[in-house]
């Protein structure tokens, strides 16, 4: 990195990217309703390769308990409800030819907590990534000072901004963490 705009446009971007993924993997997280984000991390074994499932066919939401999957190709409809049956989320789909049905539990106290506990990890693998984007940051500083491109003053201002930047990265995480939290403890 050339100058400290460099250094600030990658950290925040880095940040931001790290939050996006937070995001996603909490909305693979069953909260007791279906939505069709449920099934994203869902791979299908299909012509010899694994492929993402809505690559295979349609998802809708016919109700707030239910999930169809319309396969476009009849063949993969066993091997789309093999991986369905086999995901971690607890489904039990079943198949009527090219359309498979999946009901959607409600969730046990057992199973919510369990959820909690899933996204909680999600939560402090996103703080962990964060905290490794402020050390690279702050090398980068480092680096700049000893190269002689700054001085310490802006050395301590660079890095003060760059923990102001984490700190507000981590609150971000705890809000989305909290928001998660609540939303899969309703009943």
């Amino acid at each position: 990195m050339t100058d400290f705009n460099d250094i600030k446009n990658d950290t925040l971007s880095r940040m931001e990217k790290s939050l996006d993924s937070l995001k996603s993997d909490f909305g693979g997280l069953r909260a007791g309703r279906a939505h069709a984000s449920l099934l994203d991390g869902i791979m299908v074994e299909a012509y010899g390769n694994m492929t993402p499932l809505s690559q295979l066919g349609t998802i809708s939401v016919p109700d707030a308990h239910t999930l169809s999957v319309s396969v476009w190709d009849k063949s993969l409809a066993k091997n789309v409800e093999k991986a369905l049956r086999e995901s971690d989320l607890g489904l039990n789909p079943a198949s009527d030819g090219q359309l498979i049905r999946i009901p959607i539990p409600p969730l046990s106290e057992e199973r919510r907590k369990e959820l909690v506990k899933i996204a909680g990890k999600y939560s402090e693998q996103c703080k962990i990534a964060i905290r490794n984007i402020r050390r690279d940051a702050m090398d980068e500083v480092k680096k700049l000072k000893k190269d002689s491109l700054i001085s310490e003053d802006e050395e301590k201002k660079y890095n003060n901004d760059i923990q102001k930047w984490t700190d507000d990265a981590i609150k971000k995480v705890d809000d989305q963490m909290a928001g998660k939290e609540k939303d899969i403890m309703q009943v």
